[in-house]
């Protein structure tokens, strides 16, 4: 069986197991509260007492996840409901006190520098379990109803994610593991090999041209793609509502990464590394990237062949880590299904539901994009057709799909330019290293979906030179943004801020953000394999599958 075809066997039973057994399940009891920020719940001793409030810890700055290290799970064992009138005089059934249980923590004890909450709770020692009175909140909606949070979720559901979820980071861990000296050694190998400083700046140019043009090209589509759905009348108040509840503290923490990154003057000054041991370290892309091509450079102007020996050297690591790719790639099958279970049993078919006009405008984005202007570069620039492009192509759109990062991608990436495409080693270490941090066109299509649906749920009206900006802020912003989940969110808030749109809307979409994250990868992945194949039919050279070694 085919390597692609066990990662999709995979894909299949993780998105079978999140869905029938995952923590958002509609067949197993929600029986469990999950806070990842445990410090925004109302909890207290006696709920007829207001004075006896518990402050549970706050996670720390930027955690707010379910791999906080504070993320709290509170068993339900009473729930308590209640008649209540709505707005617009209609009577609900709804709950407002849980009877809970939780775990007195190590994390719990440790932030509890002033013995308060031990205190609060009969002195517990750490480990024990403890019981208190759950406040749950009914947010009045304007169209009526009530926005109910927290959520309860499937006990069950998340013990089953919490024990797959090792897996599927052991499968991450594993190839990033790879990325580093990979990277470096295959740019600089590609940059030796070029043999002329003048063949890399005519290379580089053609590069960087074509990577942001199609950038440009994603976000109008996705701005198209949005006026013609204007997903954000689909959206009404009690959707808007218990959304911006569920997800206001995560949306938070996303704002402050957004308030903490860097200007883009300061963004293009940290490229060049003080210390290229330490970005190597740090797996700073950027600062590595830009390191290897002045390392690559340095090497072509050594004479009398005393560059080779260096050069010979680092074309025996770029081979070393191709070899631990395949070897990390027979454990790919379960780490795609872990990770996959994941995603899909923490989203849960309500949250997307809710989104569903939003998600199919991104996709129609993708999926023009996709067709239309890769498509067309490859037909004209490569005299290659669409088709014979993704079926070369699919290993590296599948764990694109699964892992939902370019940087993670990239080993298979380079490995199917160059197998199953015919792309020179030079070409693809040059260009599809520098793609993986530059190229961003899913992301910054999706931004630009994202803005205009946030700004049509506030009811703004975006002019035509706002949304002249909004492509370029997308552009810019996508520009260097880490290959990695997530990421795209924090780009987000800056394009939201620099276009006056209130970045509190990053709440609305951050339930489906994930799943969108991995279809929008495998669209940057698969614009770094078109452009890798256009600039090398570029450079003259003659396409075709290679025989396997």
């Amino acid at each position: 069986m085919q390597i692609y075809t066990k990662i999709l066997v995979g894909m299949g039973v993780g998105a079978l197991i999140g869905l029938l057994w995952g923590p958002n399940s509609a067949l197993l009891d929600k029986d469990t509260y999950r806070a990842n920020d445990p410090s925004a719940l109302g909890l207290f001793v006696n709920r007829d007492d207001p004075g006896s409030v518990i402050k549970l810890p706050a996670p720390p700055p930027g955690k707010v996840d379910r791999h906080s290290p504070v993320a709290t799970l509170f068993r339900v064992q009473e729930t308590i409901f209640e008649d209540r009138v709505d707005r617009v005089g209609e009577t609900h059934h709804i709950p407002v006190w849980s009877r809970v249980t939780f775990n007195f923590s190590k994390e719990i004890a440790i932030r509890d520098r002033d013995g308060s909450i031990a205190v609060a709770l009969g002195g517990p020692e750490i480990g024990a379990r403890v019981e208190a009175w759950l406040h749950i909140d009914a947010i009045p909606v304007k169209g009526g109803g009530f926005a109910i949070q927290p959520e309860a979720i499937s006990g069950f559901g998340d013990v089953l994610i919490k024990w797959l979820s090792p897996i599927g980071k052991l499968f991450m861990s594993l190839i990033m593991m790879v990325i580093v000296p990979l990277v470096f050694s295959s740019l600089l190998v590609g940059v030796a090999g070029l043999g002329d400083i003048r063949k890399l700046g005519r290379l580089g140019g053609k590069t960087l041209v074509l990577y942001l043009s199609t950038t440009a090209v994603a976000v109008t589509i996705g701005l198209v793609c949005a006026h013609l759905i204007n997903p954000g009348r689909f959206m009404d108040e009690t959707a808007k509502a218990r959304l911006q509840a569920a997800f206001q503290n995560e949306a938070g923490s996303r704002l402050d990464q957004a308030v903490a990154a860097p200007s883009m003057t300061d963004h293009i000054l940290n490229i060049v590394p003080a210390n290229p041991v330490q970005s190597l370290a740090a797996g700073n892309m950027m600062q590595i990237i830009f390191f290897a091509l002045v390392f690559g450079v340095a090497l072509t102007l050594l004479k009398d062949n005393r560059a080779e020996i260096v050069i010979n050297f680092f074309d025996r690591v770029q081979d070393a880590m191709v070899i631990v790719i395949r070897i990390v790639m027979g454990f790919a099958p379960f780490g795609v299904a872990a990770l996959i279970a994941e995603v899909v049993g923490t989203s849960g078919s309500s949250v997307l539901i809710s989104l569903l006009a939003y998600s199919a405008a991104v996709l129609l984005g993708l999926f023009v994009h996709a067709n239309l202007i890769y498509g067309g570069l490859l037909m004209f620039g490569a005299r290659m057709s669409i088709a014979t492009f993704l079926r070369g192509a699919r290993k590296a759109q599948l764990i694109a799909f699964s892992t939902s990062s370019s940087s993670a991608t990239l080993p298979i990436t380079m490995e199917c330019a160059e197998k199953n495409f015919g792309v020179s080693k030079p070409i693809s270490s040059f260009v599809l290293p520098l793609g993986s941090t530059v190229n961003m066109d899913g992301t910054a299509l999706y931004q630009g979906v994202a803005a205009l649906f946030i700004a049509q749920v506030f009811q703004m009206e975006l002019s035509f030179g706002a949304q002249v900006g909004i492509v370029f802020t997308a552009t810019m912003a996508s520009i260097g943004a880490a290959g990695v989940p997530g990421a795209g969110m924090v780009t987000l808030a800056l394009v939201l801020t620099a276009n006056g749109i209130p970045s509190v809307g990053v709440a609305l979409i951050l339930g489906v953000d994930r799943l969108l994250d991995m279809f929008r990868t495998t669209i940057n992945v698969t614009g770094d394999l078109a452009v890798a194949v256009v600039i090398a039919v570029s450079e003259g050279e003659v396409l075709g599958p290679r025989p396997a070694d």
